[in-house]
């Protein structure tokens, strides 16, 4: 088999070609220790309340670390029952709130904390009659993310 200039020039543009997407890739800034002071957070109102991000970045440890807070009025979803691969504890600030853990729907209250494991069908729900609002902190292991 010979190789043929066409040949040559095909496999240096190929070479050329991926190497300038792996350097010109841009990188995920890690996240650092860091304080995020509430008052400093934006609000963004919903079709159900409000959310404030904190942050979702990548860590040391994960491939991506999220935390944000929900707020829901009262006899709103966040959304319909769901399952993804990341895991996400929710700790409830106020309010009542109705979670499916389990396939079983339970109400609990302020300083609760949810754990909704990997794959498994979830919701949550304010079942009261005042705004909740819940932290949501959830993570990707490395290899669990789509990319």
């Amino acid at each position: 088999m010979k190789i043929t200039k066409r040949d040559l020039v095909v496999a240096s543009i190929s070479v050329c070609c991926t190497l300038s997407c792996i350097v010109a890739r841009p990188t995920a800034s890690m996240l650092e220790s860091s304080i995020f002071d509430w008052n400093n957070i934006a609000v963004r109102a919903t079709a159900t309340g409000s959310v404030r991000t904190f942050f979702r970045s990548q860590t040391a440890t994960t491939d991506e670390l999220e935390c944000h807070v929900t707020t829901l009025n009262p006899g709103e979803a966040s959304h319909p029952p769901h399952k993804h691969p990341e895991e996400e504890v929710i700790i409830v600030k106020e309010g009542t709130v109705e979670a499916l853990v389990n396939g079983e729907k339970k109400k609990v209250g302020p300083g609760s904390v949810i754990f909704q494991a990997s794959d498994q069908m979830h919701s949550i729900r304010n079942a009261g009659k005042t705004p909740a609002t819940y932290h949501v902190i959830s993570w990707h292991s490395p290899g669990t993310m789509v990319k």
